[in-house]
């Protein structure tokens, strides 16, 4: 057999360099014989952060035997691994290593900003750390091959013509978005299979138990802390009396990006956690929730967030990546169809009627690539809190306050809104349809003092926002977020988790690093009392990810250097 699209073509087509670490070659394997049990693969980028070395990182560890048919590929774990240029080449002689959880919807490719920053700034201090970046299993199901390839040929019509023309790349088609039978498996990829993954890759790649509990911290970004937390209190093999494989024994210590570290399931509210379901609830309850995710184990949102959105995200990224400044490169590619359209009106109508009519249409918007990925993730226009980005304003064209889907003062008033819908005022274009009015983007240092912004409250550039969505091979936004891992999240008491989940104190055991940005989500404090939260100003959910090496104020980015201070403990 061949090793799957996502290595084959992901990683050969978009160019990158292949470097052997004492592993075999990620070459097509003849029939019948088993792939490398581990590849990893040196890739290429055009990051300012040049003394830091990304690679991907491949491991084969099969699923249950027990596990729904499902393609060979996603029988292999994979995360981005980041380490500075002239540290040692092996994990295990790193003075620490940081491995992240990622949140919702979102992939691998989300850290590489802050993983790199972080990986220079403790080198910048004498020390020589790795930063791991989790890809869930689920990903194997994307297919990259479009974008890896456009980004490769510098040409914007390969990923079009791949995903929405039927183009072919090297002889291959895009197949369509996986649904039905094609994703039942994830129905039981659920929280106890997304913690064994991540031991797994420990295990694996740590062999020593030692050394996995003096030179590992754990953590992740928004639900990764959930999830992290769940991993401290967790028992792999469910039993007390050997506490060698118990989660608080795999780490030294844990930080929270935009989260908090604490096991359950998120909650808006602040200071009030998800109590426990009651033990006789909870064996009902699991067996629904099993129901739920065997008729949706993928989470989808009709419009917005679903594979075909996540993806043009990323396809969006690319424009910006290969052409900021040309205009509408991507727009006007898109194909016409009910999904598409309804999320462009979504997240990018400046009031109700719009919204609701269609008219203006977003189609007709004179703008730069830049200015489509700003519009879509910046905190003054992304309506969502938990998809926005400071990174500089909309420039060259008049605006008005953007009413949908809340108005302006509507969340002024009601501050607990603020974690839904961000807390930065709104704005939108106000002219579409003028070919001489051509919207622009301001970057994040080029921002001038305005009634929605200021430079103090921006951080995060747009050139290093489209390159985090387009280059790694292990993409920001996920396609495949498996719903399963939202049920299992507050069911504590459900009988298949309750086997594991034995310790109520394990993030209490190590130290944690918690940084929250001002204009996040605000998710009350951890479980640790040691914790003392930082809180930044300016950064919003997915600025602790993207921001700048260097702000505005002068000075370096504060989440990295936190957790380059932190991994020396």
């Amino acid at each position: 057999m061949k090793l799957s699209v996502r290595w084959a073509f992901a990683l050969a087509v978009s160019g990158l360099v292949g470097v052997m670490i004492g592993q075999t070659a990620d070459l097509p394997m003849a029939a019948g014989r088993p792939s490398p049990s581990r590849i990893e693969h040196r890739i290429a980028s055009s990051s300012p952060v040049t003394d830091v070395i990304a690679s991907v990182v491949s491991l084969r560890v099969p699923l249950p035997a027990t596990a729904k048919a499902h393609p060979a590929a996603c029988d292999r774990l994979s995360y981005l691994r980041y380490r500075s240029a002239d540290g040692p080449a092996r994990s295990v002689d790193a003075d620490r290593v940081l491995v992240a959880q990622p949140g919702i919807f979102e992939g691998a490719g989300a850290f590489e900003s802050v993983a790199r920053n972080t990986v220079a700034a403790a080198a910048a201090q004498g020390r020589h750390i790795e930063f791991w970046a989790l890809d869930r299993r689920s990903n194997c199901l994307e297919d990259h091959t479009g974008t890896q390839a456009a980004l490769s040929a510098k040409n914007l019509d390969v990923a079009t013509d791949y995903y929405f023309h039927g183009s072919s790349v090297y002889g291959r088609r895009f197949g369509g978005y996986a649904d039905g039978p094609a994703t039942a498996w994830l129905g039981d990829v659920g929280l106890a299979q997304t913690l064994r993954d991540e031991y797994d890759v420990l295990r694996l790649e740590f062999p020593d138990q030692a050394a996995r509990k003096r030179k590992v911290m754990c953590g992740g970004h928004s639900l990764g802390g959930f999830i992290t937390g769940y991993f401290a209190n967790w028992d792999f093999d469910g039993n007390r009396a050997t506490t060698r494989d118990a989660g608080f024994n795999q780490c030294s210590g844990y930080f929270a990006l935009d989260t908090v570290i604490k096991a359950g399931g998120p909650n808006p509210i602040r200071g009030v956690d998800t109590p426990d379901i009651p033990p006789a609830l909870a064996a009902p309850l699991a067996a629904a929730s099993g129901e739920l995710t065997d008729i949706y184990p993928v989470l989808r949102l009709p419009a917005v967030i679903n594979p075909e959105t996540t993806n043009l995200l990323a396809i969006a990224g690319l424009a910006a990546r290969l052409n900021p400044d040309g205009i509408n490169d991507l727009v006007s590619r898109l194909p016409q169809n009910p999904n598409i359209d309804a999320t462009l009106r979504a997240l990018l109508s400046k009031d109700p009627l719009m919204a609701a009519s269609g008219s203006p249409s977003i189609r007709d918007l004179y703008a730069t690539n830049d200015a489509v990925v700003g519009a879509l993730l910046d905190d003054n226009s992304q309506p969502l809190g938990f998809l926005q980005a400071s990174v500089g304003f909309i420039d060259r064209g008049p605006v008005q306050d953007k009413s949908f889907p809340v108005p302006n003062e509507v969340v002024a008033a009601a501050p607990a809104l603020g974690s839904v819908f961000g807390r930065d005022r709104k704005a939108a274009p106000s002219v579409y349809g003028n070919p001489r009015v051509v919207y622009t983007w301001a970057d994040y240092d080029e921002v001038t003092p305005n009634a929605y912004t200021d430079p103090s409250k921006e951080v995060t550039s747009i050139a290093q926002l489209v390159r985090s969505l387009s280059e790694p091979p292990l993409d920001f936004t996920e396609w495949y977020f498996p719903m399963a891992i939202n049920t299992d999240l507050v069911q504590g008491t459900a009988p298949a988790i309750a086997a594991h989940y034995l310790y109520r104190d394990g993030v209490k055991r190590n130290p944690v690093l918690t940084v929250q940005g001002d204009g996040g989500l605000d998710l009350g404090a951890s479980d640790n009392p040691t914790d003392v939260p930082v809180t930044l100003h300016g950064y919003n959910h997915i600025d602790v990810l993207t921001a700048a090496q260097r702000q505005n104020d002068g000075r370096p980015e504060q989440v990295s250097t936190r957790l380059a201070a932190f991994s020396g403990r």
